[in-house]
């Protein structure tokens, strides 16, 4: 596999948990990776509490906008190397064909935006679906890519969605 890669992070809304994966890719890659984001019905609004998520951790939320994931299929998108769903709405929808045949996984985090309770619950959720993609983005960007075939690199991807 090449040097640098391309990751997509899909969501239905594209405003919280695939933005602040986005972002936190980015931040964490030393420039190893481009983290993209977008959903199947994006709200075109990135959530306030994925926007103070990312900057209580000091990650930078410049240009961050939710977006289609038809801009990723359209012809002169940039090649996707790993698309990961992080949603189970966006898991179980007709993605589009991704050209290159991207590695692929589900990394299901549970949804903060549909957190019930006081304000200290709903805090809560939010933190908890940070803290997740952040665990998991570590594995991943600590992952040997480049010394891995891509039948291992799948089973390693797959492996940190069920962490």
């Amino acid at each position: 596999m090449p040097t640098h890669h391309n990751v997509l992070f899909l969501c239905t809304g594209n405003s919280a948990r695939s933005i602040m994966a986005e972002a936190l890719l980015n931040h964490k890659s030393n420039g190893a990776f481009t983290a993209y984001s977008a959903g199947s019905h994006p709200s075109g609004k990135v959530r306030p509490e994925a926007i103070q998520q990312l900057e209580l951790a000091g990650v930078s939320t410049t240009g961050l906008r939710s977006k289609s994931w038809d801009e990723f299929a359209a012809p002169d998108a940039p090649t996707m190397d790993f698309v990961f769903t992080v949603c189970d709405n966006a898991a179980s929808e007709v993605c589009p064909v991704w050209p290159g045949h991207p590695v692929t996984a589900h990394w299901g985090v549970a949804d903060p935006v549909a957190a019930k309770g006081d304000a200290e619950a709903i805090a809560r959720a939010w933190h908890d679906a940070f803290s997740q993609l952040d665990r998991r983005i570590s594995l991943f960007t600590a992952l040997p890519i480049s010394t891995l075939e891509r039948m291992s690199i799948q089973k390693e991807v797959e492996k940190i969605g069920k962490l």
